[in-house]
């Protein structure tokens, strides 16, 4: 079933008042790739009465008062993106589509949509039920944070919400449990994977400096964003406390991560994979071409690249379904009516992590001076591609399926370090899963550029292109490889660009056209850089560029202007995960 949009349904449903009220930036999309929508779903089973309120009229109160006053919580979000970077693209102009409003038109998300929400709660209801805050942008802005629409830093969303509670992560656990504190009337202060404020901060947890510390000194900031970046993993991490104003923002630790069982629970819950009626008759939701008959696998990824807001909302451990749970689900969507024998995405945030995680981390937590893959893999980490390989093949197995696609990201030097599966493995997606072009993401092609990202060297992408034609030729296929590419990341200059193109077209015999302009979203190290101008790591000055018309320039040295699409009527298509 939907969640309730409306009193009629709420009483079609037999409900008197809702004990949960979830608001959201984006159309009601009943997807299990959709965070709202997934959070309604796990309340309902868990026997809350839930109901939706979709890009509300922020100029009235003509849906913020249409499911009445929620006994238990309000519960907001942005929506599946963070507002300022649905709203705007990297050059600060307004975006004219949205993949995930009816009719595509960037109309009914308000910019810090968090913010306009909860006060609009607020304006309209006085004294209500505690005020929830979730979602990517509540994630990525729960601490004091760099804001490049602002070129400011900010304090954390929370304070300037005015909301009780953030919800960080992906936050089911931390709901359910939320919920049932405040049904039973009961402190909840100390439920992992949340946020408050508090008159002063726990004695036991890591104090951040503070709010007008970091915002005065760059390297006070950088030494918050360390600190604070160390304590996303739930085994190792501690809490957090940071002084805002006269009171302080406290961070309880991470959620634990979800077992396969509790994962596969969640995706094997009731969804309508559709956009409720109410939305629908609006006009067309794009990002539903998308994500309809598409597959999560896995969630979080140990990848760990600089400019990725992975780490600090899904995590740097991968947790994986059971092919059980996932073939039920492939089941279910060649059983739908409008099925066509498609499924456009078998993955997670990167396609080829399915199955595989270190085992001394899943016991001990992360290192504390390594990463998984970067400078190179780890030694410990089992990289081994036979799980995803038994998997697709019992997919594709199942009547009524024609083809699987893998449409997640492929960290391809995964795929070359592992000996034993990764040439099986290759071999596979070249003869079943990809449509004409598989897409990679090496992001540049200099070395000293990819450092800054936290990405390998370029030796990778010239041994896995090469790779990629030889099994082509060998089997027969007439198959190429797009590579997605950032221009203007910290550490990049002009040169590096001429350098990228020259690179591309000798040694990778291409012109790419998926160039992007790097975004300084928050909570990244490479925001961290931008906003900086240094090295974090080792406090050494790097070039930024900062003007928007150069940023420009660094992309039309591969994308001529005359060829691409203007950057204010692009829409950068909404991809789950």
């Amino acid at each position: 079933m939907f969640l309730p949009t409306s009193r009629e349904e709420i009483e079609n449903l037999g409900w008197n008042k809702l004990d949960i009220i979830l608001i959201t930036g984006d159309a009601y999309l009943d997807s299990p790739f959709i965070g709202v929508a997934v959070i309604g779903k796990v309340l309902l089973k868990a026997g809350y009465k839930v109901g939706i309120i979709a890009q509300p009229d922020v100029d009235s109160d003509r849906d913020i008062k249409r499911l009445g006053e929620p006994e238990l919580f309000w519960g907001i979000t942005a929506g599946a993106v963070d507002s300022m970077v649905a709203n705007y693209t990297a050059l600060k102009k307004r975006k004219r589509q949205d993949d995930l409003t009816p009719g595509e038109i960037n109309n009914k998300r308000p910019d810090r949509a968090t913010i306009v929400y909860s006060n609009l709660v607020r304006k309209y209801f006085k004294n209500t039920s505690p005020l929830v805050l979730g979602g990517i942008e509540a994630s990525l802005r729960r601490i004091a944070h760099y804001d490049y629409w602002d070129n400011s830093i900010r304090r954390s969303l929370l304070f300037d919400a005015k909301a009780d509670i953030l919800v960080y992560g992906m936050g089911e656990t931390a709901i359910l449990a939320l919920a049932q504190r405040l049904k039973n009337g009961l402190d909840y202060r100390d439920i992992r994977g949340i946020c408050y404020i508090s008159p002063q901060p726990q004695n036991e947890f890591i104090l951040l400096p503070s709010y007008e510390e970091v915002k005065a000194d760059k390297i006070k900031f950088i030494e918050m964003f360390h600190l604070f970046y160390a304590q996303t993993d739930p085994i190792t991490a501690s809490g957090l406390g940071q002084k805002q104003d006269t009171r302080y923002l406290v961070q309880n630790p991470p959620s634990e991560n979800l077992t396969t069982e509790e994962l596969d629970a969640i995706y094997n819950l009731d969804y309508k994979r559709d956009v409720h009626p109410y939305y629908k008759k609006q006009g067309q939701v794009r990002a539903l071409e998308t994500i309809k008959f598409s597959i999560t696998s896995h969630r979080g990824c140990y990848g760990e690249c600089n400019f990725c807001s992975l780490t600090v909302h899904q995590g740097r451990t991968v947790v994986s379904r059971s092919p059980e749970s996932i073939i039920k689900e492939a089941e279910t969507l060649a059983g739908l009516k409008d099925f066509k024998g498609y499924i456009p995405d078998v993955g997670g945030p990167t396609a080829n992590m399915y199955g595989i995680e270190c085992e001394k981390k899943l016991k001990s937590g992360v290192c504390k001076n390594r990463r998984c893959l970067y400078p190179e893999p780890c030694r410990k980490m089992d990289i081994n591609h036979s799980r995803q390989i038994e998997l697709l093949k019992r997919l594709r197995k199942i009547k009524g399926v024609k083809k699987i696609f893998i449409g997640s990201g492929l960290r391809y030097d995964l795929v070359l370090e592992d000996k034993k599966y990764g040439g099986a493995y290759l071999e596979s997606i070249i003869n079943h899963h990809i449509s004409g072009q598989l897409k990679i993401a090496p992001e540049h092609t200099e070395n000293k550029v990819l450092g800054k990202m936290g990405k390998p060297g370029n030796e990778y992408l010239q041994e896995f292109k090469d790779e990629f034609y030889r099994l082509n030729k060998k089997f027969g296929q007439n198959q190429f490889l797009t590579y997605y590419l950032i221009a203007a990341h910290p550490g990049c200059t002009y040169q590096d660009m001429e350098r990228l193109k020259t690179f591309t077209r000798k040694e990778l015999k291409a012109n790419p056209e998926q160039v992007q302009i790097f975004t300084p979203i928050p909570s990244t190290y490479s925001t961290l850089m931008y906003y900086t101008e240094m090295d974090p790591f080792t406090k050494e000055r790097i070039f930024v560029e900062k003007d928007i018309r150069e940023k420009e320039r660094q992309k039309e040295i591969i994308v001529p202007k005359s060829f691409g699409v203007s950057q204010a009527n692009q829409s950068e298509r909404f991809t789950p995960n």
